[in-house]
């Protein structure tokens, strides 16, 4: 069985192409090196890896190899952290519309006239960015406000999307929410602003990465956005890409939307210490809270029963495992001048 990917080389694909190919799929992957360039991968050279250049928004690259795939994983789009979501406003509309739709048509004739038998959309838990409901289920994106980030409307968009191609093509979908993505592989994007917390510029505005070089880089106080109260559920990389792959050939995953998530809230102060106590071996240490972004969401808490019923998926990898994989791969970005 044949699985097109695009945003190959992203962070979460990284994860997801492997999952993949120790499944036994053949997989395809689509990338144009626009956020981190043409970082090298594991599984590059595996024989049933084919790995194509192109810009997914031009519908002839995605034309040229889908047709012959049985599953269209939709994951390339314009993503970052919160100095991002505000630097690229636009930015990030224009190019996720345009990556969403030429996604959509492209799939839509693959299905008519190939192999295709389903899109998996992946979304973004930035769907429940005015969630009035904790732990919000699946659905109550369509019951609370829209988001207020342009990141978070068009991830909505994405799903109207999905509901239209099936309401009028029947193209068949699944859509997945990660909640708070964290892992290995997410360097400074190409076009990110430089911003510094304190005297620290930082990774890419993602909380998990920019705290480590921080801590590891010995800053004390130590900077972070807001009060430090903000709770998330910060979810393994691995175990998002088995989500995927469980959802592709499951009959219970047709045309149904889940969360994707590990059932743990962390604040931000408890990261803090816990990633102060994995590298200086304590967790006192002093903060300075500086002021938020506009769209730093205060509560990301996730209902996953619905995944839990449906897929029979947990995601079970503790932050302290996760931690033990992402800290060592700080350390050595910093130590080749990439952090």
């Amino acid at each position: 069985m044949k699985v097109l990917v695009t945003g190959s080389k992203g962070f979460i694909a990284g994860y997801l192409i492997k999952e993949l190919l120790d499944q036994g799929y053949k997989v395809i992957g689509i990338d144009n090196f626009a956020k981190y360039g043409n970082i090298k991968k594991s599984y590059d050279k595996h024989p049933n890896y084919q790995f194509v250049y192109g810009d997914v928004k031009k519908s002839r690259v995605l034309a040229k190899h889908i047709y012959d795939c049985d599953h269209f994983i939709a994951l390339a789009a314009s993503v970052g952290g919160l100095t991002y979501f505000h630097t690229f406003a636009y930015d990030l509309l224009m190019e996720n519309e345009l990556i969403t739709i030429n996604a959509f048509n492209t799939a839509l004739n693959a299905f008519r006239n190939g192999k295709l038998k389903k899109i998996t959309v992946i979304s973004s838990s930035m769907v429940f960015e005015n969630a009035t409901e904790f732990p919000t289920p699946e659905g109550h994106e369509r019951l609370c406000y829209p988001p207020s980030s342009t990141y978070g409307f068009q991830k909505l968009a994405t799903e109207y999307f999905a509901q239209g191609a099936w309401e009028q093509y029947k193209l068949p979908f699944t859509i997945l929410r990660p909640f708070n993505a964290c892992g290995i592989g997410e360097s400074r994007a190409i076009c990110d602003k430089e911003i510094y917390s304190g005297n620290i510029k930082l990774a890419m505005s993602h909380v998990i990465p920019d705290l480590c070089q921080k801590v590891i880089k010995g800053q004390n106080p130590l900077h972070i956005f807001g009060q430090g109260n903000q709770i998330r559920h910060y979810t393994y990389g691995g175990d998002i890409a088995k989500a995927i792959v469980i959802s592709l050939n499951n009959k219970n995953a047709l045309n149904q939307d889940f969360n994707i998530s590990t059932n743990r809230s962390t604040s931000v102060i408890e990261l803090a210490k816990l990633i102060n106590l994995k590298i200086n071996g304590t967790s006192k240490i002093d903060i300075i809270n500086d002021d938020s972004y506009k769209y730093d969401v205060h509560k990301r808490i996730p209902d996953i029963t619905k995944t839990h019923k449906l897929l029979g998926f947990r995601a079970d990898t503790l932050l302290e495992n996760a931690l033990d994989e992402i800290i060592p791969w700080v350390k050595k970005q910093i130590e080749l001048g990439k952090m």
